[in-house]
């Protein structure tokens, strides 16, 4: 069923609402979750991250009754004497949802606005950190607003999606801009972490190519980008605009007007489409009419990802 035709979700498509967004935790429980993985200093690879009581503390002398598979061979062989290696709990993954408060996103002409979506999208990405056993965490390009601190299970949503339906509610008037909440999320991330990042084409093509490879080395990063049909697919069609109290209109099927719309709107998708995998990170642009939860194969992969 298309997501214009779902009714069982509350929302009227131009601000989120609490309900609507802990309604999608549905959408996520029904699918596996994602491979645990870790990205460690060598790159953005995948390796075994923790099964829980596997990460290694410290070593000590072997006794009686010890696991033979966990010797430490090595301090063995430097000691003379058998040492075993104890290993202690699992740390909680840190998901952090770094939502992009941009004017342009507060906008949509097919189902609902590209704020909305973004809100949505970021209540799936919490739900998700919730079934996959993470604290979640989510912030904004803010001056003022501190973010929303990291906290496990379901109230560690609930916290994140409240703050996602206050922020796409309407534009917030210190924004700050996408950086600076990158800026926020390098001093909270941890080795590890997970950063699902929603966004505006144009917020992510203002950035340095330079920031991504370095936040990509240390920790899973998806980048969504949030976009219209009328953006992207425009209607070969004269079009009414209004801009404060004029009206005016677009001849989209002049094909000069259609090449300057393409450059404005479409070419800031299709550079992150094709640029941010080659810097670890996986992307997908996510349409207003698109099922919110559709960008959630990119959890959990080996490898960067475009969509």
């Amino acid at each position: 069923m298309t997501e214009s035709r779902r009714s069982d979700i509350p929302g009227d498509g131009v601000r989120p609402t609490l309900a609507e967004l802990v309604a999608l935790r549905g959408a996520v429980a029904g699918r596996r979750a994602a491979p645990r993985g870790r990205y460690g200093a060598s790159g953005p690879a995948l390796s075994p991250l923790r099964g829980r009581g596997m990460e290694y503390a410290e070593s000590r002398e072997y006794v009686a009754g010890d696991d033979a598979r966990h010797i430490d061979w090595r301090l063995t062989a430097r000691t003379g004497r058998a040492h075993t290696k104890l290993y202690q709990a699992e740390r909680e993954r840190l998901s952090l949802v770094v939502a992009d408060t941009a004017a342009a996103l507060y906008f949509g002409t097919r189902v609902r606005f590209k704020s909305v979506q973004a809100a949505r999208a970021g209540a799936i990405a919490a739900w998700a950190a919730v079934r996959d056993g993470d604290r979640v965490a989510a912030l904004r390009g803010s001056t003022s607003e501190a973010p929303v601190t990291p906290a496990a299970g379901p109230r560690g949503a609930l916290r994140v999606l409240d703050a996602l339906a206050r922020w796409y509610a309407q534009p917030p008037q210190d924004d700050a801009g996408l950086g600076v909440a990158l800026d926020h999320a390098a001093r909270l991330l941890r080795p590890g972490s997970r950063l699902v990042v929603l966004a505006d084409p144009h917020s992510v093509a203002a950035l340095p190519e330079r920031r991504w490879p370095m936040l990509a080395q240390h920790h899973e990063v998806i980048v969504l980008l949030l976009t219209d049909p009328l953006e992207t697919a425009p209607p070969q069609a004269l079009l009414p605009f209004r801009s404060g109290a004029a009206r005016v209109e677009l001849d989209l099927g002049a094909a000069a007007v259609r090449q300057r719309w393409r450059q404005r709107f479409a070419a800031p998708v299709e550079r992150a489409l094709a640029g941010l995998p080659a810097r670890g990170v996986r992307v997908q642009a996510l349409s207003t009419d698109a099922a919110s939860e559709s960008w959630l194969p990119l959890l959990g992969r080996s490898r960067p990802l475009v969509v």
